[in-house]
């Protein structure tokens, strides 16, 4: 039988405790072709049928009756530490204290003051020293290809992937409601009959403003510019269809007496626009602009031909996060843009930004802007991987909550999107056999614990406020997440390692500090000084060293290894 073996005389010499990705290190070198860890021995890796990975925040050592994990000199704490049996420790989750003998303690990803995604972190990995030269291969090839802005045009895929509303000749993929309007198919018998001059695409960089009704966002002003010429070619202010309900000024730019004098609908904003996007004396229009799929919404517009300054420039952490234009223009460009503070911004200077970013990638290459490019989805690795059936054969599948086929599952040969616990594990269930490895992720205690929030809208302070669980509800949680634990454990076909991790604790407080050193610096940056704002906003230093340890306490997290 294979099994799991910590080494400790390893685990001793390290700075920190096991990072995440020393665990996606793990799980590929059994799912594919990684090296054996040293932290960790795998006895007959080879004999385990698949891989289960579960990331289940909110199992804590007091969960399992552990003592804290030490932070003190004295104390080794990255040690794994023996669980105490069920009857021992009373547990809630009793499957953990039956099933797992040690948790080892790991570490999350981050900085002194941030941490960073624990998905993030899990699903990329640092590719092969083979594929690393096939790619260094195609980069050398790509530089030698005459600069063109159409090879930054988004495949189908890409525009799938980052939900774009696709014309229905491309895929039939997007459901248009009330109001869409799609770009007309050029027919090449019309492009045949075009002059050698009027073959190419032009190219107009788009950027639209929205404000708040009670429908939502509606589109309230649209900016176009040629990108040949840097001339405006079209700007207008757009009358929603019904009032609005916050017009959003620190980021639209609109105001009620700005608006006041609009009367150009949507619709004829769509006729306006549509001779431009779809010439009759030349090919479709190409459009560029930062996050376009949101511009092309408010639009109600479904266009085959785009670029995406977000996609075809990194994050500096790697997929699947996207940049900030102002950040990209600073960085790249080295100039500030959206710095009129509460005035908001200016929908030309956002449209020339992205204009000069593709120039510049057009001037510099494919390779200009991006980081990570050595970096892979661990299920394009498992892809390559030789499995029982040979290469390529290796099956994998996401079942989380969300939509994991446009975000860290995208790569993986299937994908199963869920809307609660009771979902993840019927995914899982129906999953596992066709699959040789599976990810599945469990909130529910989580939840309960009060460490989920609500995604707060880009430019707002998230308000996060710490309070104690219901015991009540907590106790419901844990009691259902061992059940669904054991349900899946009974399924599970025999030399199944089933690995668990938590990923980090409590980040609560981590995040209350960093909304308040984020509001004290944005009040800054617009322009204010200290002494405009009141004294119970400001940013202190002892806040700052309180925000390291609070971040250090959240990076902390638990490992559980083994094999049915």
């Amino acid at each position: 039988m294979p099994r799991f073996m910590y080494v400790n005389g390893e685990i001793v010499k390290r700075k920190d405790a096991v990072h995440i990705n020393d665990v996606r290190d793990l799980v590929l070198h059994i799912v594919a072709d990684a090296p054996p860890p040293n932290w960790v021995k795998v006895e007959h890796a080879r004999s385990i049928e698949k891989v289960v990975t579960l990331l289940i925040p909110g199992i804590l050592p007091s969960t399992l009756a552990l003592p804290p994990l030490p932070t003190s000199a004295t104390v080794n704490p990255n040690i794994p530490l023996s669980i105490p049996l069920p009857a021992e420790s009373h547990t809630p989750i009793p499957f953990i204290a039956s099933t797992y003998s040690h948790a080892c303690p790991t570490r999350a990803p981050g900085d002194q003051t941030r941490m960073y995604s624990v998905l993030s972190e899990f699903f990329q990995c640092q590719v092969t020293p083979q594929e690393r030269a096939k790619r260094q291969a195609q980069r050398a090839s790509q530089r030698a290809f005459d600069g063109t802005p159409a090879l930054y045009l988004l495949t189908l895929r890409e525009m799938i992937e980052n939900e774009y509303p696709i014309p229905s000749y491309m895929a039939d993929v997007f459901e248009k409601g009330p109001g869409w309007i799609e770009t007309p198919q050029a027919s090449e018998e019309s492009l045949l009959l075009l002059p050698a001059d009027k073959l190419e695409s032009k190219i107009y960089a788009i950027d639209c403003e929205m404000c708040l009704t009670e429908d939502g966002k509606e589109l309230t002003r649209v900016c176009m510019i040629d990108y040949e010429s840097g001339i405006v070619v079209y700007d207008k202010l757009v009358k929603p269809p019904k009032p609005v309900t916050d017009y959003m000024t620190r980021w639209s730019g609109i105001t009620e007496s700005l608006l006041a004098s609009a009367t150009t609908t949507v619709a004829e904003v769509q006729a306006q626009i549509m001779p431009i996007l779809a010439p009759k004396d030349g090919p479709t229009s190409i459009l560029v602009g930062h996050s376009l799929e949101s511009d092309l919404r408010a639009l109600r517009i479904c266009h085959p031909k785009c670029i995406d300054t977000a996609v075809i420039y990194h994050h500096p952490r790697g997929r699947p996060l996207k940049p900030g234009l102002a950040w990209l223009t600073k960085k790249w460009l080295n100039r500030e843009i959206q710095t009129r503070g509460d005035s908001g911004h200016d929908p030309e200077e956002d449209a020339r930004a992205c204009i000069d970013l593709l120039r510049s990638k057009v001037r510099y290459g494919p390779s200009y802007g991006e980081f990570k490019t050595d970096f892979e989805s661990i299920y394009e690795r498992m892809g390559r991987a030789s499995g029982r059936g040979g290469p390529g054969s290796v099956r994998s599948v996401v079942v989380d909550h969300g939509n994991p086929g446009v975000m860290h599952g995208s790569k993986a040969s299937s994908n199963v999107p869920c809307t609660s616990d009771e979902e993840v594990l019927d995914g899982l269930l129906q999953a596992i056999p066709a699959h040789e490895f599976a990810f599945g992720r469990f909130t529910g205690v989580a939840d309960a614990l009060g460490w989920l929030t609500p995604k707060t809208p880009a430019g707002e302070t998230p308000v996060v406020t710490p309070a104690e669980p219901s015991p009540v509800i907590l106790a419901n949680a844990q009691a259902t997440l061992n059940n669904q634990l054991v349900t899946l454990y009974a399924s599970l076909p025999a030399r199944t390692a089933l690995i668990i991790f938590t990923g980090h604790s409590d980040p609560r407080r981590m995040a209350s500090l960093n909304a308040r050193k984020s509001a004290f610096e944005s009040a800054i940056r617009s322009g204010k000084k200290a002494e405009d704002i009141d004294k119970a906003d400001w940013w202190t230093a002892s806040e700052g060293r309180e925000l390291e340890e609070e971040v250090e306490k959240a990076k902390r997290g638990l490992l559980f290894l083994g094999v049915k």
